[in-house]
């Protein structure tokens, strides 16, 4: 009888470093794929917030899109709101809009008046291609 479970005590010796070799995997996987990344995102949005200044289109958490017009000393920003003046925490801002899209803006105002010409239809040199075009 001792020696049945003298037999079985080497298997699970085997089996107890495949355990402890599993538990390591699961934990480098749970730091590689979920805590450094979040990490990584949170020390962005971080630097976000450190370069915020008076003039920034920004999105806020609830959708507001405002246009930021003081930051406080306490960790608070004051958006302008077509005209109204709202105070919020600097954590409430999601996302500040690229400086890039604003003069996109003026730029498509100016192709509608363009358009608004009338377009000419192009016209054959000669006969021969004005029947080829009819066909």
């Amino acid at each position: 009888m001792n020696t049945v479970f003298l037999a079985n005590a080497g298997g699970a010796a085997g089996n107890n470093w495949m355990m402890i070799i599993l538990f390591i995997i699961l934990i480098g996987f749970t730091y590689f794929g979920m805590i450094r990344p979040q990490k990584k995102q949170q020390q962005q949005r971080l630097q976000m917030m450190d370069k915020l200044k008076k003039g920034d289109e920004v999105i806020l958490v609830d959708g507001l899109h405002a246009k930021i017009d003081k930051i406080n000393s306490d960790k608070t920003v004051v958006v302008d709101a077509d005209g109204i003046y709202l105070t919020f925490e600097r954590m409430a801002i999601r996302r500040v809009l690229p400086a890039a899209a604003k003069p996109a803006a003026p730029a498509e105002a100016a192709k509608p008046a363009e358009a608004a010409k009338p377009a000419e239809p192009a016209k054959p040199a000669s006969l021969d291609e004005a029947k080829k075009e009819d066909k």
